[in-house]
């Protein structure tokens, strides 16, 4: 009982007094991850920040093939645009080939009551302007109550577990990490559309460490450049 008391003090601490804006993030002008499945790397992740003045775009690219006996089994390709103005998300934009399938979405602001407006492949019509674009260079993911799907525009209700503090060695390095899972909260998803992530941020400076997730394969993203 005292571990868990003590988990949902630091969890709460870090959600409303640490976590705030984009701003942790504007020593880092570039970030790329090695993409891994069953433990042999198939591609890459990576956000490259542009600034002009109040302005911050992050372009992503998702890239990574799985093979077998020389012959491609399935390819994924995505690139997208992440806009801020003055810390605040202002849009998102992104186009996705998964397995010769494409996939879109488009998300504005309304003007009048400042929600999100979503033109996706798997959802068209407005959404709350409390939750956030799925895409995990920004911690405050893990106090969100929704996410968007990045690559489709679907709106995905989640939950978050703090798990704990944890060192994580990724080449010669250890970074100290907050560790979290996120979940699907919608029991009635299937599974190939559940949620069950395990992600780590450092602790000091908010950094996107790690993630990983078991689906069809044990996948793992980890960080390979930070500039």
């Amino acid at each position: 009982m005292k571990k868990l008391l003590l988990s949902i003090f630091i969890f709460s601490s870090i959600s409303f007094e640490t976590f705030s804006h984009v701003d942790h993030y504007a020593k880092y002008n570039h970030l790329k991850y090695e993409l891994f499945r069953n433990n042999k790397p198939i591609g890459y992740h990576k956000y490259d920040f542009k600034r002009e003045g109040k302005n911050l775009t992050i372009y992503n690219e998702v890239s990574f093939k799985i093979t077998k006996l020389g012959i491609d089994l399935y390819e994924y390709y995505a690139s997208g645009q992440e806009q801020y103005i003055d810390g605040v998300f202002s849009g998102f934009k992104s186009k996705t080939n998964q397995n010769k399938k494409e996939k879109y979405v488009n998300i504005s602001i309304d003007k009048k009551d400042k929600n999100f407006i979503i033109d996706g492949s798997s959802y068209k019509g407005k959404a709350d302007n409390d939750i956030i674009i799925g895409t995990w260079w920004n911690h405050e993911i893990v106090q969100k109550k929704a996410q968007i799907s990045a690559v489709s525009g679907r709106i995905i209700e989640q939950k978050v577990e703090f798990l704990g503090k944890e060192d994580v060695k990724i080449g010669d390095k250890i970074y100290k990490t907050l560790r979290f899972n996120i979940s699907s909260s919608d029991p009635s998803l299937s599974k190939d559309k559940k949620l069950n992530t395990d992600i780590w941020y450092e602790e000091e400076t908010y950094l996107w460490v790690k993630a990983a997730f078991d689906k069809t394969g044990y996948w793992e993203y980890r960080i390979k450049e930070v500039k």
